[in-house]
C-alpha cells in the first residue's frame, strides 16, 4: 500500500497544464469517493485520501477549498493534513466551518489559538464547546473580543484564574460584568463580586439621572414653543373640576388614560400640574415637546402606570407618532426612577 501510495503521490505532482478547473472536478471526485467509503476504510487508506487531497488543494481556488471544507467539517472520519490546512486558511469561508465544527483535534484548535489572528480565535471562543486549556489559551491574548465571546458562551469552560481574571476586566467593563453576572458556573465568590459591582453602578447611574433630566426639563421649558397647541383652552376651570374628582378618588390611571385617548389634553395637563404640585406652565411645555423624557417622568411623578403614560405620550395633540425604540427608552426611564426621585425632578 505504501509503495501505491507513493506512485499515486508522484503522478499527481507530475501533472502540467490541467486547468484549475480540472483540478476542482478531480477534487470533487475524490471527495465524494472519499465521503461515500469514509466509515469502512482502514486507517492507511484514509492516510491515502488524506495525501492525494492536500495535493489537489494546491491546485484549486478559494471557493473549492470553502465547498471542500463544508464536506470534510460533517464527515465522520478525519483526514488531519487535509484539516489542518483548511483549519488554519486565511479565507474565512474555508476555516471558518471547521472551526464550528464539533470533529476538530484539541491540539489543533491549540495551534490555530497560537498562530492565528484575531477573528480565528474569536471563532474559537465561540465554538458550541470550549475545554478549559483552550479557553486558557485565549486569555493570554487579552482581547475584549475574546474575553465577550467567552462570557456569553455557555459551552466555554474557564479555570477559577480565568474566571477571575474576567471578573477583574469587568470592573472597567460593564458589558462584560453584565454578561458574566448572567453565567451560573460562574465560582459564587467570583459572582458576588460581579454582582456587588453592577449594583453599584446601577446606584451611580440612578444617583446622577434625576440632576440629568432636571437640566433636561428645565431646558425644554426654557424653549418650548407652547403655540404648537390648539386654541388656548380654560385651564382654571379643568383644574377646579379635576380637584373634585381627585377629592372623590376618581382622578386615576382609568380616567386619565381616557383623558389621553379621547384627546383631551386640557385635562391632561390640568391633571399633571395637580398630581404633581407643578404649575401649568411646567407641565405644557413638557406635553409639546419633542423629548418625551420629562413628560414621562411627570406622568412617573404623578403616580400613574406605564399603561397610562405610555397613552398620553402616543395621543399627544399635534405631535408625529412616537417611534418604538424612543419610547422604549422612555419606559427604561420610568422603570427605573424611584416615585420620590422622579417627584423631586419635576417639582418646580
Amino acid at each position: 500500500m505504501a509503495s501505491t501510495s507513493a506512485l499515486l503521490i508522484s503522478e499527481l505532482d507530475a501533472i502540467d497544464g490541467w486547468s484549475p478547473e480540472r483540478w476542482a472536478g478531480a477534487l470533487r471526485q475524490i471527495t465524494k469517493l472519499f465521503l461515500s467509503r469514509a466509515q469502512g476504510l482502514a486507517a492507511d487508506q484514509i492516510a491515502l485520501f488524506d495525501d492525494v487531497i492536500v495535493r489537489l488543494m494546491g491546485h484549486v481556488d478559494t471557493a473549492s477549498l470553502a465547498q471542500l471544507s463544508h464536506q470534510l467539517s460533517e464527515a465522520r472520519s478525519a483526514l488531519p493534513l487535509s484539516v489542518r490546512q483548511l483549519a488554519l486558511h486565511d479565507d474565512e469561508s474555508v476555516w471558518l466551518p471547521f472551526l464550528k465544527s464539533v470533529r476538530l483535534a484539541p491540539d489543533l484548535i491549540l495551534d490555530v489559538v497560537r498562530s492565528r489572528g484575531l477573528t480565528h480565535r474569536v471563532a474559537i471562543a465561540r465554538r458550541h464547546t470550549v475545554e478549559p486549556a483552550v479557553s486558557e489559551a485565549l486569555m493570554q491574548f487579552a482581547e475584549p473580543a475574546i474575553n465577550h465571546a467567552l462570557a456569553e458562551n455557555l459551552g466555554a469552560s474557564l479555570l477559577e484564574t480565568d474566571w477571575a481574571r474576567l471578573v477583574q476586566i469587568g470592573e472597567s467593563d460593564a458589558a462584560l460584568a453584565q454578561k458574566l453576572a448572567r453565567r451560573s458556573d460562574l465560582p459564587e465568590p467570583l459572582k458576588r463580586k460581579i454582582r456587588a459591582k453592577l449594583d453599584d453602578a446601577r446606584m451611580r447611574h440612578l444617583n446622577a439621572m434625576p440632576a440629568v433630566m432636571r437640566e433636561q426639563i428645565e431646558n425644554t421649558i426654557a424653549t418650548a414653543d407652547v403655540t404648537k397647541t390648539m386654541e388656548p383652552p380654560d385651564y382654571a376651570a379643568a383644574q377646579a373640576k379635576l380637584v373634585e374628582l381627585n377629592r372623590q378618588g376618581k382622578l386615576n390611571d382609568s380616567t386619565i388614560n381616557r383623558f389621553a385617548v379621547r384627546g383631551e389634553y386640557t385635562n391632561i395637563v390640568a391633571a399633571l400640574a395637580l398630581k404633581t404640585g407643578s404649575p401649568v406652565e411646567v407641565v405644557l411645555p413638557l406635553i409639546t415637546s419633542d423629548n418625551i423624557e420629562g413628560l414621562v417622568l411627570a406622568c412617573k411623578a404623578s403616580r400613574l402606570d406605564w399603561a397610562t403614560a405610555a397613552a398620553i405620550v402616543r395621543h399627544r395633540p399635534g405631535q408625529s407618532p412616537v417611534a418604538p425604540a424612543e419610547l422604549e427608552k422612555a419606559k427604561k426611564i420610568f422603570d427605573e426612577f424611584s416615585l420620590s426621585a422622579a417627584q423631586r425632578t419635576v417639582r418646580f
